[in-house]
This record gives C-alpha cells, structure tokens and sequence, in this order.
C-alpha cells in the first residue's frame, strides 16, 4: 500500500515493486478484505487515500521507520564486539586461553566476559554459553563445529620414576608400569598410539591412581608416584625443564582435535567471531608445542635402556 500511495498509482507502484498492476491490486483487496474497511479511492486517472487509509498510512509508514531504525541500529551493533561473551572451556585448556582471554579484552574494550570452566561439555543453549572450547566431543551434534588444531598427549614421568622402574620400550610395557588415569580420557583405560606402520597400538593401562582432576595427576607425576598420559600443551615447561620425561617419542600418541563449539553458523555476533579468530590464530602460531611432530622430539627424553629392570611399581 505504502508504494502505491507513494508513487501515486498501481503502475508506478508494480514497476517499483517488479510486480504487475494485477499483483499490486490483489494485495491492497486481501488487505482492505482483511481489515473490513476501503482504503484506497480509485478511479481511472486517479487513487487516493479514504479517511481510514490515511490514518492506516500514516501509522504504517511510522512502524516502518521504526522497524529501519531497529535494523541500522542492530547492524551498528553487530559491527563492533560489545556486549558480554559467555564461554566455557575445559579446565586443562585455561593455561592457553588465559592470554588469549587478556588480549581480546584489551583489543574489545566493549565486551564482558563470563567464563566457566569444567570437564564434561555442558548444554550450549539451554545454560546460555556463545561457545566452548573444548578437547572433548560436544554432547550436541546439531552444534557447529570449528577445528582450531590437532593436539597430542605426551606420555611423560618424572626422573625418580625411572630410577625405580624400568623405561617402557614399547606401548605394551606401560601394561607393567602405574599409570595416573584421568577419569574423562576418551578412550577409558586404553591409551592408543600411531605405530610405525600407521596403524593403531592399543594397550589397557592401570594404576593405583583415577582422577577427573588433571592438576592432580601432573602434581602426582611431578612427586614420582607413575606414568601420567599428559596433553602437550599442559606440561609442556615440566618437560622441557627436565621435571617430567618424556616417553616412547617414536610412538606419537593418536591425534586428537581443540575445538570451538557455538549453535549456530549464520548471522554470527561480531564478538563470538572475533574470538574464534583470536585463538585460531593463536593456536596456530603455537601448532609445534600443541601437536608435536610425529618422530621428533621437541622436549628432553630418556633412553629407553637407561635403567635396569624392576618390578612394577603398581599391584597386579
């Protein structure tokens, strides 16, 4: 309607529109059919507004206005992160994120952040989380998905272990060792590894130690006490300082994935999209030390004969 009172007619109205005359028509009947009541006088040269289409029109054309005012302001909005960005992530991860948090806050002075932490993956929509940052598979498969990069664990012990118990050689002596299980490993007790052929090496461990807190077990490993299946990323200053030792370096443990979970993919806010790009980036300038190359050995390790053979440091 609001075309045809603009333009002054149906013709004028329907090429604005790219519509035809009898387009245009019908849509102002249904709507006077709708309302009950004629909003437009036509004649042959002429339309006019009725008393009610004046009125009608110029309500109209005010909600319009207003409805184009929202839509600047939302894009206004959307142009430039504020607001506030609640994340969650898993716990061993915060040694990483926590940089990353401190230098979006810097470059985003309009954001708040509300960040939990945890080890299971909690419900995106129903607890209100823009997004996560996870090592474990999200509960939801509807959610998007964005790899950020691949990650390994680091078999690793401390230097007193070894001097009381023999250096495992292959996969399949950690069989005979005490190894400290965090209780959310995605594989339960089998620790898995890339043998040389590509293929798979599974081996069942145990221990005298299980925990869903891996704080816990890197202090245990650091005290001596067994063998723990770390992430790269979280012990990576141990290893390198010679506090913990790396193991079995031929045998890279399978590769697993970071990843950023959000609902949805379209339309999203300026302030989720320019977190995920911070720590993509970051995590690729970080990529060595987050999955450490197949073969090498980017921190000190143990010669595998440089102890003699003990018994088992766990009961069988």
């Amino acid at each position: 309607m609001n075309q045809v009172v603009e333009t002054g007619g149906f013709s004028a109205a329907g090429r604005k529109l790219d519509m035809s005359v009898t387009m245009v028509s019908n849509h102002i009947r249904a709507l006077e059919d709708h309302l009950g009541a004629r909003l437009l006088n036509r004649t042959t040269r002429k339309v006019s507004l009725t008393e009610i289409g004046k009125a009608y029109y110029e309500r109209a054309r005010q909600i319009i206005a207003e409805l184009e005012e929202a839509d600047r302001l939302a894009e206004s909005l959307n142009a430039t992160p504020r607001g506030t960005l609640r994340v969650f992530a898993n716990t061993h991860l915060m040694r990483f994120l926590l940089p990353v948090v401190s230098e979006y806050l810097s470059c985003n002075c309009g954001v708040a952040i509300d960040l939990r932490t945890g080890e299971r993956m909690p419900d995106l929509v129903d607890e209100g989380f823009d997004l996560a940052i996870h090592t474990l598979p999200p509960r939801d498969s509807s959610v998007v998905v964005r790899r950020l990069t691949s990650w390994r664990h680091l078999p690793c012990c401390a230097p007193g272990y070894l001097d009381r118990n023999p250096p495992p050689a292959e996969p399949a002596d950690l069989a005979r060792h005490n190894c400290l299980r965090y209780a959310f490993h995605r594989f339960g007790d089998e620790w898995r590894f890339e043998g040389s052929d590509g293929g798979v090496i599974s081996v069942r461990v145990a221990g005298n130690v299980v925990s869903s807190n891996a704080e816990l077990l890197r202090h245990l490993a650091l005290d001596g006490h067994g063998i723990y299946l770390a992430p790269s990323f979280l012990l990576q200053d141990e290893i390198s300082s010679g506090k913990l030792v790396r193991l079995l370096p031929e045998y890279p443990p399978v590769a697993l994935s970071i990843e950023a979970s959000y609902p949805h993919r379209h339309h999203l806010s300026s302030k989720v999209r320019a977190f995920i790009e911070l720590l993509a980036c970051r995590f690729a300038e970080h990529r060595r030390w987050v999955d450490p190359v197949p073969g090498e050995s980017p921190c000190p390790t143990r010669p595998a004969a440089a102890a003699p053979e003990r018994a088992a440091a766990h009961p069988r």
